[in-house]
């Protein structure tokens, strides 16, 4: 193993919490002593199909851990996430049925391992524990805290000043979660900043059951593209890890500058002396910022395909942004003969049928904004109408394009 303040040194990258710090550095130098590696826990609620870049930032830190020569584990909740986890939540989570979860985590399990070492990550479900649990083991565990310690918790206090209802299973949540630590003995439990109550409960459930209390470490939530919100698959500023290595280039362009650094440090496995190295430059004005963005999305895309996968859709990008010209392979769409009228159709009706937009009120404001060309040429008009050729090219910005078929 590395001494302790090397990997003390890899640990912090990016954390936004250690608790406790020193109650960390014991738990490492006896693991250097005596060779027996810490056991990191990372419970991941499979209650949605694909896994975005903000996901990744804790399976980052964990693969640090992996990296330090520690024991990973993964749990996959297919027993809580039929509960849904309340963080952040106004009203009560809709329960997924089993088959829904296992679905999920199937998936999950596929994708976090674009990160992860499989060899060295043990994935385990809490069912296997939490469902054998007898009525009165449930009591047991919910005698160690109170409703008073649970209305602390900020979305359970809002709900309950704002006369919203709170329903009794929401409140065994975050003791699964934390009983989660209990059965597994966790010397480390990782999580985001939201997570810091389920955190801190498996630390008060350990001490209760009579183990050494885990070190919880907190990671920061992703800001999206749009550089504000929280990366969101629901808000549209997100980078999926499955997304094709040309679409995940191109919205990594287009991050802000002022977010480079911290997507370096909490995405990539750039080496720490090097982010620096890269803030440093863009400060002094010594890297470009459309440079340092190139060097993110390269290994951004390296990650989830391949180097060869980046440097195509590198010089795709290239290509297409920077001299204009259209890209060498786009999606194609034959539009049915039942879609014209007098040889002609609204061009917002095409864009979503050809599947640019999701809407025509989407079409719309593009048009108008001069966000879409036909054959190159901007169309400012939401009501023109158009005739489809064949070979036509209807593009939104730089990134959609598709080739009309007649």
């Amino acid at each position: 193993m590395k001494t302790l303040a090397e990997q003390m040194e890899l640990i912090r990258r990016g954390t936004v919490e250690i608790i406790l710090e020193e109650e960390l550095e014991k738990k490492i130098e006896r693991a250097i002593a005596t060779g027996q590696p810490l056991k990191v826990k990372l419970g991941l609620d499979p209650t949605a199909p694909d896994i975005h870049l903000g996901h990744t930032v804790v399976l980052q830190k964990m693969r640090h851990f992996q990296e330090l020569g520690h024991r990973a584990i993964i749990i996959l909740g297919d027993f809580t996430a039929r509960i849904g986890d309340p963080t952040g939540k106004i009203e009560t989570r809709k329960q997924l049925s089993e088959e829904e979860v296992r679905a999920n985590a199937r998936t999950y399990e596929e994708q976090i391992f674009k990160i992860l070492d499989p060899d060295k990550t043990e994935v385990v479900f809490n069912s296997s524990w939490l469902a054998p649990l007898t009525f009165a083991e449930v009591i047991k565990l919910a005698a160690n805290y109170t409703v008073a310690r649970m209305l602390e918790r900020e979305d359970f206090s809002k709900r309950f000043k704002s006369g919203l209802p709170i329903s009794i299973h929401e409140f065994f949540y975050p003791l699964m979660q934390g009983y989660d630590s209990v059965a597994l003995a966790a010397d480390v439990e990782l999580g985001g900043t939201d997570q810091k109550f389920n955190l801190l409960m498996g630390r008060t459930l350990q001490v209760a059951y009579g183990q050494e209390p885990q070190v919880a470490i907190t990671m920061p939530l992703l800001e999206g593209l749009d550089g504000v919100q929280k990366m969101s698959k629901s808000v549209g500023n997100y980078v999926g890890i499955t997304e094709s290595p040309g679409e995940m280039y191109g919205k990594l362009m287009s991050l802000p500058d002022t977010l480079i650094v911290r997507y370096l440090e909490l995405v990539t496995p750039v080496p720490l002396a090097e982010v620096r190295a890269i803030a440093a430059g863009l400060e002094n004005g010594t890297v470009h910022p459309r440079d340092a963005k190139m060097r993110l999305a390269r290994e951004v895309v390296s990650q989830f395909h391949s180097p060869e996968a980046a440097a195509k859709a590198e010089a795709e990008f290239i290509r297409v942004f920077r001299e204009r010209e259209l890209p060498a392979e786009m999606p194609e769409f034959a539009v049915p003969k039942e879609m014209l009228e007098n040889g002609r159709v609204p061009l917002p009706r095409l864009l979503v049928a050809a599947g640019l937009v999701p809407s025509t009120s989407e079409a719309r404001r593009l048009i108008a904004q001069g966000g879409v060309r036909v054959n190159e040429e901007r169309v400012g008009d939401p009501a023109a109408r158009i005739a489809p050729e064949a070979g036509m090219v209807l593009s939104i910005g730089r990134r959609k394009f598709v080739r009309l078929k007649v």
